[in-house]
């Protein structure tokens, strides 16, 4: 009998052996096969969401401060600007060009948009408040005053593109309410954008030009000769609204309210912007 029972417990122990071996390969093939697919919902999961804010070239400065800022604090959140004029970024939410968020220059482009149902309801605010300002180069002393521009020598004056420059009206308001729109308008030379009337400026190309103050600071190549008169023009404010089509419209949400929080808008003051109303 005894031989019998030696027998009997090597085939248990070979058997038992056996089903460990077998359980332990479909285990690991087991693992093999679902790690890989953890490992890349976890990193979907991970993925930041991109924030596409289109907005004008004057808030460069304090938006990639902002940028840092905010993605360090929101590591979920990738923000991606898209700077241009106003109106050519107006044009581009109309024939369906991506946007979350929309900062414009001026007040008409954003009507437009939300005339046409184009920007989320009761998400637009006026965020900044800006300044006109009379440009020349920094080594001219002889303009001193929007008056100075009627003299004989001043032959170029720089002004922004009408349809797509929002600064072009307040300079229009500007020199008519100073009666002097028709006397120069000869002289002007019209720029795509303001980058390209700082640049007239600095280079000679253009005694003067009409800029907003925050794109004037930018610049050590040019100084302020004048500030529009109060009252010359209507207020001056970077109106921002979340765009109709968003699929990321609640952290846009959150990303606006984030710009009017008192550690943004140190940055902003810092680059010469003043606060909405």
């Amino acid at each position: 009998m005894q031989p019998k029972r030696k027998v009997f417990t090597m085939l248990t122990a070979i058997f038992i052996g056996f089903i460990v071996v077998f359980l332990s390969g479909c285990s690991t093939r087991v693992n093999e096969t679902d790690t890989p697919k953890a490992e890349g919902n976890q990193a979907e999961q991970v993925k930041p969401v991109e924030l596409l804010v289109s907005t004008a070239p004057s808030l460069k400065g304090s938006l990639e401060e902002i940028k840092g800022m905010y993605e360090a604090k929101n590591p979920q959140i990738k923000l991606v600007y898209n700077y241009g004029p106003s109106g050519s970024l107006q044009n581009q939410i109309e024939q369906g060009a991506a946007a979350d968020i929309f900062i414009s220059q001026g007040k008409p482009q954003m009507d437009a948009l939300e005339e046409k149902g184009l920007i989320k309801q009761g998400s637009r605010i006026n965020l900044l408040g800006d300044e006109l300002v009379l440009v020349v180069n920094k080594n001219n002393t002889s303009i001193k005053s929007f008056e100075d521009l009627a003299k004989p020598e001043v032959k170029k004056i720089g002004i922004g593109e009408a349809k797509s420059v929002p600064a072009a009206k307040t300079a229009k308001e500007t020199l008519e309410y100073l009666k002097l729109w028709n006397q120069l308008e000869p002289k002007f030379v019209i720029g795509k954008d303001l980058m390209q009337l700082m640049t007239y400026v600095e280079t000679d190309n253009a005694e003067a030009g009409l800029v907003w103050d925050t794109i004037a600071i930018t610049s050590d190549k040019v100084r302020i000769a004048a500030s529009a008169p109060a009252g010359s023009h209507n207020p001056v404010f970077l109106p921002a609204a979340i765009v109709a089509s968003s699929k990321n419209s609640e952290q846009a949400a959150e990303f606006l309210e984030y710009l009017q929080s008192d550690e943004a808008m140190k940055i902003f003051a810092k680059n010469g912007f003043i606060k909405g109303k």
